[in-house]
């Protein structure tokens, strides 16, 4: 029998039973996933299953390089494309995102990635459903019933119950012409194809599943990527290619407020005229996803210079999702800037969701008016207004931030006329 500290995060589980909020949040998350589930449950327990898939698909990196794949399915018939559209969710609540995420049955294949396109029907057709154009009828039998996960990542979106494949069927599918294209063109890496599938108005997700499928690169080497590192491949190949046209603009003309708000994030961006350069700065409250028996705030942060980093950012996929948006948003106006992205976590942030709520809070933002101030000292005092955390708290958690405020510039000597 295990015995659990009496400060551990268990122990506070068994003690507060979703009703004293023992750990600091606003609302239980182990609840709100339980109501969500529990929509669905009578309609997963069998082992066949019939229903439209967004389309969505998974591809898992435990074992690498042999994993498990295979499709998303919700026991629902008809449009089912906001299951899996992350750019669609920004205006929902909590509950609406999680039913829709609890709704897809993850089927599973075994597969080695090195074979996206000799591992069998089942994967083939798993395949050819990312390169639909909308949501397909699937029909799908599984070895045992689905069962439930409680695993929850940073990276990715909650999925539903999980189980084997036995058979996947696909009905009639419409595919999409520019998926279509760019996987029918064996002679056009994956890079540039991501970088055209993007300028046509094709979204990041329907580009990462066919991209996580292997269907996208010079022939010999296609690979399936777990959707996870698919995930930061996409951002940073878009992100990539806006810095290198964004190094070639002119400065803004003053320093930039940007902002934003979405389940718990408070995200603050700071644009100043300068030569390119980036920092995402996270803080996590006590009682968040990340920080949950923490007494203090927790901080961490990584930045790039004017020639980028040659390292992942420790800080993970959100660090190249932000950074795919800044750089977007700055070449379609064709000016040039540093960018400082503060990200604020409080316990109302119940529990992680994916890459895509970052994305998509920084695209909302930018999307928005931003306030004009003549001085970095004028728009940070603003930006602290809103924040809990103090500037202090923030320079000495982040690197760039520190460095603007603090180190002089040559340009800072001159006298303007």
């Amino acid at each position: 029998m295990q015995t659990l500290s009496p400060d551990s995060s268990q122990t506070r589980c068994l003690v507060c039973k979703g009703g004293k909020m023992l750990c600091g949040k606003s609302s239980c998350p182990l609840l709100h996933r339980l109501y969500s589930f529990l929509k669905v449950q009578p309609l997963l327990d069998k082992t066949d299953l019939e229903g439209s898939s967004p389309p969505g698909v998974f591809v898992g990196r435990f074992g690498w390089p042999k994993v498990y794949a295979g499709p998303l399915v919700p026991p629902v018939i008809g449009d089912t494309s906001i299951y899996d559209s992350p750019e669609d969710w920004m205006y929902l609540d909590l509950n609406q995102i999680l039913e829709y995420r609890y709704s897809l049955v993850r089927g599973m294949h075994r597969v080695s990635v090195f074979e996206p396109e000799q591992s069998g029907r089942i994967i083939d057709d798993t395949r050819d459903m990312t390169l639909a154009s909308g949501p397909v009828e699937t029909e799908v039998l599984f070895k045992k019933r689905p069962r439930r996960p409680l695993r929850l990542e940073s990276e990715v979106q909650p999925m539903g119950p999980s189980a084997m494949l036995e058979k996947f069927v696909l009905g009639t599918m419409k595919g999409h012409k520019r998926l279509e294209r760019a996987y029918e063109d064996r002679d056009l890496k994956a890079a540039p194809a991501i970088i055209d599938l993007y300028s046509n108005d094709v979204n990041l997700t329907k580009i990462t599943r066919a991209f996580s499928m292997g269907s996208f690169g010079l022939g010999p080497n296609r690979r399936m990527v777990p959707t996870r590192w698919s995930i930061t491949a996409v951002d940073s190949t878009v992100g990539r290619h806006f810095r290198s046209q964004v190094k070639d603009h002119p400065f803004i003309n003053e320093y930039r407020v940007y902002e934003h708000n979405f389940l718990g994030d408070h995200f603050k961006i700071l644009m100043s005229p300068e030569s390119w350069s980036y920092e995402l700065v996270e803080a996590w409250f006590p009682g968040t996803s990340w920080n949950p028996s923490g007494n203090h705030v927790g901080i961490c942060s990584d930045w790039e210079p004017y020639k980028g980093r040659t390292t992942y950012a420790s800080i993970g996929g959100c660090y190249y999702a932000v950074r795919a948006m800044a750089t977007e948003h700055l070449a379609m106006e064709r000016r040039q800037a540093s960018v400082v992205v503060l990200r604020e976590s409080r316990p109302n942030h119940l529990m992680p969701l994916g890459v895509w709520k970052c994305r998509e809070i920084v695209r909302e933002a930018l999307q928005q008016p931003y306030l004009r101030f003549d001085t970095r000292e004028e728009a940070i005092r603003y930006m602290m207004s809103g924040f809990k955390i103090d500037l202090k708290s923030w320079i000495d958690g982040g690197s760039l931030l520190a460095r603007q405020l603090y180190q002089k510039r040559l340009t800072d000597f001159v006298t303007k006329e």
